[in-house]
């Protein structure tokens, strides 16, 4: 279960960083601040990382 959960991780951070990338490069959110779009690029970030040490861990 826990690979499972790191895997899912990995996921949702890939997929957080492919959303607000492209909305800081096309901008189809709307959201007007670009601090918001870098924070959360910065947190997906970090939880790919968490995740990716922690499931290197375990193999």
């Amino acid at each position: 279960m826990p690979k499972g959960l790191c895997i899912f991780g990995m996921v949702t951070a890939a997929l957080l960083l492919i959303i607000f990338g492209l909305d800081i490069a096309v901008g189809f959110l709307r959201i007007e601040s670009v601090i918001v779009d870098v924070s959360f690029l910065i947190a997906a970030g970090l939880l790919g990382y968490m995740s990716w040490t922690t499931y290197r861990e375990q193999v």
